[in-house]
């Protein structure tokens, strides 16, 4: 129960049943972000090539230098194909943004979250379904995830260079 001594907010959780509210949801949680911002999933699509995602995290990066935002993914290659504007941010802001690819030993993850700040996530149960779960607020459920992020980072290499090196 939440009283007006007790400043800590009630954990929200909403079902989501298709991916239009999964991505619905991860532009839910994006602009709650103030610090970081962690990405896992087996690849991104056109989904965050869109106007309205890229300008969600050109503002999280416009926001604070000390802002940080890390992707790991399965496979990297779709991203030259499919989001030119999240890798244009990733250039311009090579200090906040990373993406790493997961090593052999971890592509046996196969349920991919956005994780906002340690609290507010949009996690899908699995990454060939739609549905997921929505939580703001919520720093226990978000424990966990953040504990699987950092052991994907650990089993994950450097993968989509901020530049174009050429000979």
């Amino acid at each position: 129960m939440n009283t007006d001594t007790d400043p800590t907010p009630e954990p929200q959780f909403e079902k989501l049943e298709d991916r239009t509210s999964l991505d619905a949801a991860i532009d839910r949680v994006l602009p709650l972000a103030r610090r970081q911002v962690v990405v896992f999933g087996k690849t991104l699509g056109k989904e965050w090539n869109t106007e309205e995602r890229v300008k969600l995290v050109r503002h999280f990066c416009l926001e604070s230098r000390r802002n940080q935002m890390r992707i790991v993914l399965h496979d990297t290659h779709p991203l030259y194909s499919a989001c030119p504007r999240l890798l244009n941010l990733l250039r311009q802001f090579s200090h906040i943004v990373s993406i790493h690819e997961t090593q052999d030993q971890a592509k046996n993850v196969y349920d991919p979250f956005v994780l906002v700040d340690d609290r507010h996530y949009a996690h899908r149960f699995h990454y060939d379904g739609a549905q997921g779960i929505l939580a703001i607020d919520d720093p226990l459920g978000a424990r966990t995830l953040h504990d699987r992020f950092e052991e994907l980072w650990g089993a994950s290499d450097p993968a989509v260079p901020a530049t174009t090196l050429g000979l």
